[in-house]
């Protein structure tokens, strides 16, 4: 459903990767590695459209995704570093906003679920200025939970700042995303298992800037 083709990236005069490509099938976890610097975020962002490769493309479902815009916007939830959090907002209004810019309606037991699933029942009338960096980062998590019919996640690092119930949480979360035919994409420095019938592993560590990079079977922890 999401394929890649002669992806490279160039931020300042340094080129990240180049000749990228690859497919991710439905039910897929694919794992995008390597150390800081190696352009995981910039391919995450080239990904959702936030970012124009230096060259190639992003095709999803058989289509380029400049060709889609909106359309391809409405199929994939994206978290990156920055939270998208507003400080004027509720933590459950936030939650609203951000759900309804992805074209979904939720009810309010749905968004109370969610932010429950992330550790902010409770927390749900709190203005947002007042959250910690841990709390803030949640409620960007929690689109998650109202967003399973969504078929492409792509997650910048998204067990950061969690706690041991939130880990497992949400990793039984894109496992069951997974299992339902979703796609998902994510970078992450922490071993955390996640139940996956199929695995993919980019490394851009290994890649060098002249050749594609080759995806590997991954194993038990993503």
């Amino acid at each position: 459903m999401l394929e890649v083709s002669g992806l490279a990236c160039e931020r300042g005069e340094r080129r990240l990767f180049d000749a990228l490509a690859f497919h991710v099938a439905q039910g897929t976890l694919l794992r995008v590695a390597g150390p800081n610097g190696t352009g995981k975020t910039s391919l995450l962002r080239i990904l959702c459209g936030l970012l124009e490769p230096t060259a190639g493309e992003v095709r999803w479902k058989g289509a380029t995704t400049r060709s889609l815009r909106e359309e391809y916007w409405k199929d994939l939830v994206y978290i990156g570093h920055l939270n998208g959090v507003k400080d004027d907002l509720t933590v459950r209004e936030n939650l609203r906003v951000a759900v309804r810019i992805g074209g979904r309606v939720v009810n309010e037991r749905e968004l109370d679920h969610a932010l429950d699933a992330v550790g902010l029942a409770g927390f749900e009338e709190s203005l947002a200025r007042h959250l910690s960096q841990g709390q803030r980062r949640r409620v960007a998590l929690a689109r998650l939970y109202v967003s399973q019919s969504v078929p492409l996640w792509i997650l910048d690092e998204p067990f950061t700042a969690l706690d041991t119930r939130g880990v497992a949480n949400l990793s039984a979360l894109i496992a069951a995303h997974l299992e339902g035919g979703g796609t998902v994409v994510l970078t992450t420095h922490q071993e955390v298992p996640v139940a996956a019938e199929r695995r993919q592993r980019i490394d851009l560590g290994s890649v060098s800037p002249a050749a594609a990079a080759a995806i590997e079977a991954e194993d038990a922890t993503c």
